[in-house]
This record gives C-alpha cells, structure tokens and sequence, in this order.
C-alpha cells in the first residue's frame, strides 16, 4: 500500500510536492535496502519500488530526528546511507545536542554529502536546491 501523505510546513510551499512524516518506506538505489527516514518530501509522482516504496534517487529531502535510542545511527550513519541512495538533501535536527540544532547536508557525491552546514535552534538555516528556501529553526523548537 502507498504511503499516506501527511499535511505539513515544508511541503505546503510547492503544489508539486508531497510529504510524509514517519512511516513512508524508502528503498535505496544501488543496494535496494529499506529505510524510514522521519520525514520525506518527494516530487508528485516519485518512483517507486514494488509500488510500495520511494525510490531514493527521487526524493528532494528527507529527515531525521535524533532521540536517544537513534542517535548513533542518525548522526554517523544515515547521512552516507542518504547520500549513497542519491538524495540531494538530508535534514537532522538534533534536540539532544547543546544546544539544540539543526544539520542540512546537501550535494552527494560517492557516497558523502559534501556540504554541510549546522546551526542552534533558533537560527534560519538555507535548505538548497531541490528545496531551496530558508527554515526558520524556531519553528521546530515547537514541535520537539
């Protein structure tokens, strides 16, 4: 069954996206793994796998939210798996740092994103292109 798409402040910006908070199946190019990234923004008619899963290649964003128990894996890990999967932008927000912040890594090449760009709570942080607007950081600070 396709995801439910889910209402939400990134993807209300563009008629032509849509996105998914939680429980959206990713297959990653290359390796077919599945992955459940916390939030996924995708053009309208984002490849699928098996009509179930996106396609990472075509997604513009996904995100993470690092708790406790996801920490190691959503910092060190689940960039060079985004990354390697071909998505242009990976978003984490991280309430467990201090302070509190949020990462944008963008431009994936070989399996690295090679820019990356952190700032606290709080502070506007430019998202690229494919997204390319800026986040007002504050408005997480309200939902964490």
């Amino acid at each position: 069954m396709p995801p439910k798409r889910r209402p939400g402040p990134l993807w209300r910006r563009c008629p032509a996206w849509q996105g998914w908070a939680g429980n959206v199946g990713v297959c990653l190019d290359g390796t077919n793994e599945p992955v459940v990234p916390d939030l996924v923004l995708a053009p309208r008619g984002c490849p699928r796998w098996e009509e179930r899963e996106l396609l990472s290649s075509g997604l513009m964003l996904v995100a993470e939210v690092v708790s406790k128990g996801s920490a190691e894996d959503d910092r060190l890990k689940k960039p060079a798996i985004y990354a390697g999967g071909g998505v242009p932008v990976m978003l984490l927000v991280d309430p467990l740092t201090r302070p509190a912040s949020v990462t944008v890594y963008s431009d994936p090449k070989e399996g690295q994103y090679q820019v990356t760009s952190t700032v606290p709570f709080g502070r506007e942080i430019q998202v690229p292109h494919p997204i390319g607007f800026t986040l007002d950081t504050s408005v997480l600070e309200e939902v964490l």
